[in-house]
């Protein structure tokens, strides 16, 4: 009778596959409407989220993914964060 925590799964927005939330990466637009990285995973607003794949993370700047996310464009300081975030995260 012991129930199975349910692990909270999140697609990535370069490679379109479902991961567990703690293995990704977060960036979110706040409800000012400014764009950042999120490193606890909790900041209230609007999330993204990214794998820690290298293709992924170059889709992601190539591709400029986080700007069609959100629908805005968004500064190249806020990529060059995630990139250097998720790398370390590995």
């Amino acid at each position: 009778m012991s129930k199975t925590k349910s692990v909270p799964l999140r697609m990535c927005i370069a490679c379109r596959q479902m991961k567990p939330k703690k293995e990704m990466s977060r960036v979110t637009r706040n409800a000012e409407g400014e764009i950042f990285f999120d490193p606890t995973g909790k900041a209230s607003g609007r999330g993204a989220y990214i794998c820690g794949d290298e293709q992924c993370l170059k889709l992601l700047q190539d591709k400029k993914l986080l700007n069609k996310a959100f629908a805005q464009m968004v500064d190249a300081k806020v990529y060059e964060v995630v990139k250097e975030s998720t790398i370390d995260k590995k």
